[in-house]
């Protein structure tokens, strides 16, 4: 997916989880963020980031915030997308040619089964699938790791997933790294433990998850290859 009109801009501070104050040509401007997360190891007086103008006159906001550049001792910068929107749209565009479904699949966005709407729902033939999909913008010299805070919804959905593959779905939880440098990817246990006991159990239920890094620019992100998900808890 790609974004019109990107803009370079620095970052000053976030006075709450939807905006932020940024220095544009000289200028401090409050923005949109999209991303209600903490992204604490992200957004840093003086980063440089990337905001996308918005054309809603009713927008009391002119930009959205939509990735950072980050800068790593002795590793070369990355650009992380922190839209918490474009993982979906990345594996809307990706999904149909990603060689998991046959061409002629159908697969609709937003389905809901039992108590939980899913990210995507496929079928193929007499597959029935449902994708649950999760941004990974946590970075630690290469590994990625998911949460970057609690998630009861997360836990809630993978304990819906493991029970619909009883049922008769094929279920996949797809963890996309919105970055592009990932050695491998680890649920961060120190953070939320019952999540990565949550994914350990599902997987042994037949859930199916998979990992994958995106080349991000300054101006779009698309799903690139696969990485390795390591469960082990002394990972953390």
């Amino acid at each position: 997916m790609r974004y019109p009109n990107i803009k370079e801009a620095v970052f000053v501070s976030r006075p709450n989880r939807f905006v932020a104050k940024v220095m544009i040509d000289g200028e401090i401007h409050t923005v949109h963020v999209k991303n209600t997360g903490r992204c604490k190891e992200l957004l840093w007086d003086g980063r440089t980031v990337y905001l996308t103008r918005t054309n809603n006159v009713h927008r009391k906001t002119e930009y959205d915030l939509v990735s950072v550049l980050k800068d790593r001792e002795g590793l070369p910068p990355l650009i992380i997308n922190i839209d918490s929107t474009a993982p979906n749209d990345a594996v809307a565009e990706w999904l149909e040619g990603s060689g998991l479904f046959s061409e002629n699949c159908r697969i609709k966005r937003e389905h809901t089964v039992g108590r939980s709407r899913f990210d995507f729902y496929v079928e193929d033939g007499g597959r029935r699938a449902l994708i649950e999909v999760k941004g990974v913008t946590l970075e630690s010299e290469g590994i990625v790791m998911f949460p970057d805070a609690p998630t009861e919804r997360g836990v809630k959905h993978l304990r819906e997933l493991s029970e619909l593959v009883a049922k008769g779905y094929e279920a996949y939880v797809i963890f996309v790294i919105a970055l592009n440098d990932a050695k491998y990817f680890t649920p961060n246990y120190n953070t939320h433990r019952e999540f990565g006991e949550s994914l350990r159990y599902a997987i042994g239920k037949g859930v199916k998850a998979l990992a994958y890094k995106c080349l991000v620019k300054s101006d779009s992100i698309e799903i690139a290859d696969g990485v390795e998900i390591k469960l082990d808890y002394e990972q953390n």
